[in-house]
């Protein structure tokens, strides 16, 4: 059984004293590959030379919207350049937060905005992260529009009619380790509605570990219990879930 992790972290700090271990594991569970995701410029630069490194890592380049106050004028003539790196597959994780408000509405926005811009400029697909925020940001998707290869919704938190939205718009749901949560009714209602053909599985690692660990680091080899629990909402037998599944990342990220 392959397995794939569209959503993680590994050039955080928490992962600094056994990273190589942490790759080493994806070998053994046969991983296609890993997107390793930037939050913003310099951390871009992180996530770069990280997959450089090692050959089943991949990586996007983007601004989260808690660091939209922190973006320099010119990030996206930098993004340019940081774009000839073979290894760069997806523009973000760049959208909205208004959950915690570490940036004002307006600059998250106006940053979300070009990114999107940005993406569809250079077609590269963009990984999105929505927070207390559906409303605005499907309304910044909608009049903005996607790049031809889509994206995909990170983390999501939103309800089965806001799902369905998102894939209409022409993008994928990702579904992380919440959805293992005892009390998430409404996250695998998410996953039933919107059927295995439009979804991908992530950590989100270091955070979002699911239940058989949670409270424990998240790593990339703990999607297999996202995917299991998937699997089971459908009633589908694992191999054929996370075989569709690695085939949808295929598709969006490109490889």
């Amino acid at each position: 059984m392959r397995l794939i992790d569209t959503h993680a972290h590994l050039h955080f700090h928490q992962f600094e004293k056994d990273l190589d271990q942490i790759i080493k594991k994806l070998d053994s569970h046969k991983f296609a590959f890993v997107v390793n995701v930037g939050i913003d410029v310099e951390d871009s630069k992180k996530a770069i030379a990280l997959s450089e490194k090692y050959e089943k890592l991949y990586c996007s380049i983007g601004i989260h919207p808690h660091e939209a106050s922190g973006a320099p004028e010119d990030f996206l003539h930098t993004f340019e350049e940081l774009l000839k790196n073979e290894k760069v597959v997806a523009i973000g994780e760049c959208g909205l937060d208004y959950y915690r408000m570490l940036s004002p509405k307006e600059l998250q926005r106006e940053v979300f905005e070009k990114q999107l811009k940005f993406a569809k400029d250079v077609d590269m697909p963009v990984i999105v992260h929505i927070r207390d925020a559906y409303d605005e940001a499907y309304e910044i998707l909608s009049k903005v529009g996607l790049p031809t290869s889509g994206g995909v919704v990170h983390a999501f938190s939103a309800d089965e009619e806001w799902a369905l939205k998102f894939v209409e718009l022409g993008m994928y749901i990702g579904i992380g380790g919440p959805v293992t949560y005892p009390n998430n009714h409404t996250l695998r209602r998410v996953v039933r509605v919107v059927g295995i053909e439009n979804i991908l599985i992530e950590t989100d690692c270091p955070y979002l570990a699911p239940q058989p660990v949670r409270g424990r680091r998240n790593e990339p080899i703990y999607v297999r219990f996202v995917v299991e629990e998937i699997a089971k909402i459908l009633d589908m037998d694992i191999e054929d879930a996370v075989e569709t599944i690695v085939k949808n990342a295929e598709e969006l990220f490109k490889p």
